[in-house]
């Protein structure tokens, strides 16, 4: 597809007026919108209260549901029925999450948020709008863009993420553009318009392209085995996994960062605006056998080079254990139960947490274990072993528990309010 015909097919989709038709589909635990008793509340909710601040809400998927509690006490606001497993990421919003769905993207209200009135809260809801996509893929928040990707075209669905908040009936406008050939793939929108995709085909992914906002490419590599997953910088500098480095994107430029090992996977990145350093998930061992690393990945996007840090023994992770702290530390829930806080600088373990049972690595990356997502200054841990949600307040070190939940926990998305 040449970049002529790809700027054709990037189109915007004005849904409140010409497409919320096929956009907003029914689904099996859809029923008709209820009126909100304040006027900011979207449509679908119940009627919302006033709050003293923004209050957090975090969801959990289990076998035969989503429940959603409270950020602070922990209690249970909501549980949804939902068919099979499926996916959460958060919208980006501090209000909505995205469940993966076999239609797409469907739209699950957390029920609590921010606008210039106040802070409000009502009963979560999963809502009837879903974004449109063959195989819903990866989720990608930065800057006042949210992107969808869809591995079954390798289109890509683009929206104002406060947008979200606005609208006052179905989805909010979007822009869609079109893929190429499709595969499991990621997409970024940066702050001025530039459009970074990754490339490949049914049997292999080979690196990424980079447009401009008029729709024409500006970079191109295939120096990218198995490319997979995402992470951008407060600078803007974008960072991509390979089976043998990374591929970083910098205002115009891509940078392939040689892995020190002939076989060096890096398939998920962990950003924070506190830092020019990315963390990765790290194998070296292409014959592993699990989802347990013993290695992390630190990528300096200034100087354009990395490093291997060999973990402590018993500190194993999957890619669902990892995340940044408000200052830019790197937080790993390990196989050890503990909850380590690792210098992003010297990757050395600075600070650890008890918090779970030690625990075993999943037979299928499906399979429930420990995922750990941050929120502000907490740290929340799922405990499939025990049913709970356990947060963790990283100014204190103190562990706030839930009640046990009505299903083991699995995957997990984390709003602000």
């Amino acid at each position: 597809m040449t970049m002529n015909s790809l700027t054709k097919r990037r189109r915007h989709l004005a849904l409140a007026a010409t497409g919320a038709t096929s956009a907003l589909l029914m689904t099996a635990c859809g029923s008709a919108p209820e009126p909100a008793a304040d006027p900011s509340a979207a449509p679908g909710t119940t009627a919302s209260a006033a709050a003293p601040s923004a209050a957090p809400r975090v969801a959990l998927t289990y076998d035969g549901g989503i429940v959603v509690l409270d950020g602070t006490t922990m209690e249970v606001e909501g549980d949804l029925p939902v068919e099979g497993f499926t996916r959460l990421n958060p919208a980006g919003d501090g209000r909505h999450a995205l469940v993966t769905v076999p239609e797409g993207f469907q739209v699950l209200d957390l029920g609590t948020w921010t606008d210039p009135s106040g802070s409000w809260q009502a009963e979560p809801k999963l809502t009837d709008l879903v974004f449109e996509a063959d195989t819903a893929g990866h989720v990608v928040q930065h800057g006042d863009k949210t992107v969808l990707y869809a591995d079954g075209t390798s289109d890509t669905t683009i929206f104002t993420t406060d947008d979200l908040l606005e609208v006052e009936d179905g989805l909010p406008e979007t822009e869609i553009v079109a893929g190429d050939e499709a595969h499991h793939g990621v997409s970024v929108v940066l702050e001025d318009g530039t459009f970074v995709t990754t490339v490949g085909d049914s049997e292999s992914r080979s690196g990424i392209r980079v447009m401009d906002a008029d729709g024409d490419e500006i970079a191109t590599s295939d120096e990218c085995p198995s490319v997979h997953g995402e992470g951008t910088t407060k600078d803007e500098v974008v960072v991509f996994g390979c089976s043998n480095g990374v591929l970083a994107y910098d205002n115009g430029d891509i940078t392939k960062i040689q892995a020190p090992d002939e076989y060096g996977r890096m398939g998920n990145a962990y950003v924070s605006d506190a830092s020019p350093i990315v963390a990765g998930d790290y194998n070296s061992d292409p014959d592993s056998e699990g989802y347990l690393l013993s290695e992390l990945i630190l990528i300096d996007t200034e100087a354009k080079t990395l490093k291997v840090i060999d973990l402590p023994e018993g500190v194993e992770y999957t890619f669902r254990d990892v995340a940044r702290g408000p200052g830019g530390e790197i937080l790993i829930i390990a196989s050890d139960g503990a909850l380590h806080t690792l210098d992003p600088d010297t990757g050395d373990i600075t600070d650890s947490t008890p918090v779970l049972d030690p625990w075993a690595g999943p037979v299928e990356w499906q399979d429930p274990h420990p995922a750990l997502k941050v929120v502000g200054d907490t740290a929340y841990i799922t405990d499939p072993a025990a049913r709970k949600l356990h947060a963790v307040d990283l100014t204190t070190g103190g562990i706030t528990s839930s009640d046990e939940l009505p299903g083991t926990p699995n995957e997990i998305a984390a709003v602000e309010g």
